[in-house]
């Protein structure tokens, strides 16, 4: 067996900086995978423009040699030299692609009607037509990723993007709708529409007259826009809509604040540099007050951008801080949705990783008894979360936080996940555990910890481990045993005696002695 990771010595000495508060910090690619991929329908990456009414739901029930009969006749009819013929001919192509169920997507491919439509694009003369072929091509490229291709490699994207100048407002909006779809696809597509400068032209198109509606489907794209990290966006393209977004938060249309709320999201989430740069466009005011919206579609990307802020450096976070986030945060420990509870918490665990007067405003918000509630009666995912929250308070706190905590009544409930299945939340909830251990021994408390934790059972689940079949498990496990539940050697000379004081044993040691400390 290779030797324990650390000396114990020199661990304990070291407690405070086993998660130094920088590299603490916990982006959303270093955590749980299923905060990153949370529910990929909470935002449609791809929508379809459908039918209004019931035309053309009669041939749903059509056979196959009929339907595709029909769409020779509709692909002879958009060839037709007739401009009214060609123009009801696309419509009807429209039609069959705007179904509710089962659009024949692939059998319209394959009779090559997409050329056509991209085609159609160019007949500046036929607004009427542009709509059509638009809204058919929207719709080919709300599919799969090969049905997306298809519209992408026959030359849509930048014909689309000119019709962004259109002077009719709905063939511009088909347009919108469209470039969202392709975007939505990936990285490669997103990329592929932001090189044809696309974005000041749907920047611009957002005015006080734009219709709510054409509004919604402008934001939604952007959002697309910004969305997809491998690799993420140009940023020095997409950095120039924070000015746009930041005006959005002020609108009071739930569909336009969660989509601009999801473009923040995707944008905060990477290095500090992005984050700054979006501070620095004045959103966190209005960011923190939607944390408190009652629209969970809203609430959602809202907490998820001031979570991926809290991940940067201090000066970022304190932002979130001094805007109030805190006071929020505590009551969406308490929210009824499951995942805005462990967004919440992995939240706090980003504050909590930062230094001693964060850790401070924390605890000066109320956030720890919610936080213990959390992780005594939590789903699993956010026990994990608020087990970070624990252990990373635990590393960068001071004795006097640490106490806080555990007078509070952490120690059950953390005890109790060290019985947890995932060992990578052992490891967390052993590293807290023996940070508080730790600061317990140089304040001469050990021996009260150790039985406070045997006590709520710790022990015993400590003994345990020591079977566990992870070797960085049973390592921490059996170090800990060693280290604090052994007998206890001689007092080492910078403990002095124990006092009483307002019945509670209280010990100083020179580092403490004008504090004053107690468990």
């Amino acid at each position: 067996m290779p030797a324990p990771e650390a000396d114990c010595h020199s661990r304990k000495a070291n407690f405070k900086f086993n998660y130094k508060h920088e590299e603490a910090r916990r982006r959303r690619n270093e955590i749980s995978v299923e905060l990153r991929k949370a529910r990929k329908d909470e935002q449609l990456l791809k929508r379809r423009n459908l039918n209004i009414g019931k035309e053309s739901q009669s041939s749903v029930s059509e056979s196959d040699h009929s339907l595709l009969s029909s769409i020779d006749e509709i692909v002879t009819g958009m060839k037709s030299l007739d401009e009214t013929i060609r123009l009801q001919a696309t419509q009807t192509c429209r039609k069959m692609l705007s179904r509710e169920k089962s659009p024949p997507i692939d059998n319209m491919i394959q009779r090559g009607i997409v050329p056509l439509c991209v085609e159609f694009l160019d007949y500046h003369h036929n607004t009427a037509l542009q709509f059509e072929a638009a809204w058919a091509l929207t719709n080919v490229a709300s599919g799969t990723s090969e049905q997306t291709l298809v519209v992408v490699k026959h030359g849509a994207i930048p014909k689309l993007v000119a019709l962004l100048k259109s002077g009719s407002p709905n063939v511009a909006e088909q347009a919108v709708w469209a470039l969202g779809n392709i975007a939505g696809d990936g990285a490669m597509a997103r990329d592929l529409v932001l090189g044809t400068d696309a974005m000041p032209l749907l920047l611009e198109l957002i005015k006080p007259d734009t219709s709510i509606t054409f509004t919604r489907n402008i934001v939604w794209t952007l959002s697309n826009l910004c969305r997809n990290k491998n690799p993420p966006p140009p940023f020095d393209v997409v950095r120039t809509a924070l000015p746009v977004l930041n005006r959005l938060l002020s609108n009071s249309d739930k569909d336009i604040l969660a989509d601009a709320c999801w473009a923040l999201s995707y944008l905060t989430d990477g290095p500090n540099d992005k984050i700054q740069a979006v501070v620095d466009c004045g959103v966190i005011p209005k960011l923190v007050q939607l944390l408190g919206s009652t629209e969970v579609t809203v609430l959602t990307p809202a907490l998820r951008s001031v979570g991926n802020i809290v991940t940067g450096n201090d000066a970022q976070t304190d932002a979130i801080i001094q805007a109030g986030g805190l006071q929020y945060l505590g009551l969406l420990l308490q929210h009824h949705r499951l995942n805005i509870v462990k967004e919440a918490a992995w939240t706090i665990s980003n504050i909590t990783a930062g230094n001693m007067e964060q850790i401070q405003e924390v605890i000066n918000a109320a956030l720890l008894p919610p936080l213990i509630h959390v992780l005594e009666c939590g789903d699993f995912k956010s026990q994990k979360e608020a087990a970070w929250a624990v252990t990373n308070l635990t590393s960068g706190g001071s004795v006097q936080q640490l106490a806080q905590l555990v007078q509070l009544g952490v120690l059950g409930p953390f005890c109790n996940l060290l019985e947890a299945k995932d060992w990578k939340t052992i490891i967390v909830v052993l590293d807290g555990l023996s940070n508080i251990c730790s600061a317990a021994e140089k304040m001469g408390e050990v021996d009260r910890v150790a039985i406070m934790i045997e006590e709520v059972g710790g022990l015993d689940k400590l003994e345990a481990l020591q079977h566990h079949e992870v070797e960085q498990v049973y390592q921490k496990a059996t170090a800990m045993i060693d280290t604090f539940f052994s007998e206890p050697e001689a007092q080492e000379s910078t403990l002095a005696t124990p006092t009483i004081a307002d019945g509670q044993l209280e010990f100083k040691t020179t580092e403490t002695a004008q504090s004053g400390f107690n468990f």
